[in-house]
């Protein structure tokens, strides 16, 4: 009998589009060897050009898809993405707690797009209940800016948002700066305060990265369930997801999508 592959949970919405969300997250899994399984938390009709609606979920049915499956299957890691309101996010923080795994929290705020994806109402639920829960948090610049107020300019800056983002205890944060507007290269910074990890790589020249944040919240938590320390997961998949962006292709008009599966191609 084949034995069983580690077994990753993302709480996230779905993207019709297939390039981010609940779609991303499952191709990147698949991808790296783990099983995945999802908790819906809303659906959104979502293309290349963007996003043109959301529909959130109601708390009862999260509740329900998340017990169904780390109570009869189980789940050595956990990766939230798109939560969408203030209850959604309290209920997913009030899951994780009962939940021995550890948990990467990417704090979604808008799409590539500019789309909004979170409450203005559920930003404070973000920082003092889901944050908290965080083995590794991954949020983007401007994410960052959104939660903390900091404004990341230059690469010094991302220090002091690391430390912002500490302050809500989540045990490590990965302060992603690609939006970085300057350089040859993508970096971020993984810190848990004390031990300090700058990754390096190259910046592709390819506009089709939609996904980038799923992608590689996703591939983190997959390298958790693996039973990869943190530093180790964080640098696997940085080096998965810069793959996948150079391998990103168009897709109808507007922008394309990361490829998941860029290890298979020929």
């Amino acid at each position: 009998m084949t034995s069983r592959p580690p077994l990753v949970l993302t709480v996230a919405g779905s993207d019709s589009g297939g390039g981010a969300g609940i779609q991303a997250d499952l191709k990147t899994m698949l991808a790296l060897g783990v099983h995945g399984m999802s908790v819906l938390t809303a659906v959104t009709a979502q293309n290349s050009r963007g996003v043109q609606g959301v529909w959130e979920l109601p708390a009862e049915a999260v509740r329900a898809q998340y017990r169904a499956v780390v109570d009869d299957i189980g789940v050595q890691a956990v990766k939230t993405g798109m939560l969408a309101t203030a209850a959604l996010v309290e209920t997913v923080a009030e899951l994780l707690a009962d939940t021995a795994a550890p948990v990467v929290v990417d704090p979604v705020g808008v799409s590539k797009h500019g789309d909004p994806l979170l409450a203005e109402s559920a930003l404070d639920s973000v920082r003092q209940r889901l944050l908290p829960r965080a083995t590794v948090a991954t949020p983007n610049l401007d994410e960052v800016a959104q939660l903390t107020g900091v404004h990341v300019v230059h690469e010094s800056d991302m220090r002091t948002a690391a430390e912002a983002i500490l302050s809500y205890r989540p045990e490590w944060v990965l302060i992603k700066g690609g939006h970085l507007p300057t350089g040859d290269e993508a970096v971020d910074l993984l810190t848990d305060g004390s031990d300090e990890h700058w990754l390096r790589a190259p910046r592709h020249d390819n506009r089709h990265t939609h996904g980038t944040g799923c992608t590689l919240a996703s591939a983190v938590a997959s390298g958790l369930a693996k039973g990869l320390t943190v530093p180790e997961a964080v640098r696997q998949a940085k080096e998965y997801v810069t793959g996948a962006i150079g391998a990103g292709f168009a897709l109808g008009s507007g922008i394309g999508p990361v490829d998941h599966g860029w290890r298979f191609r020929p």
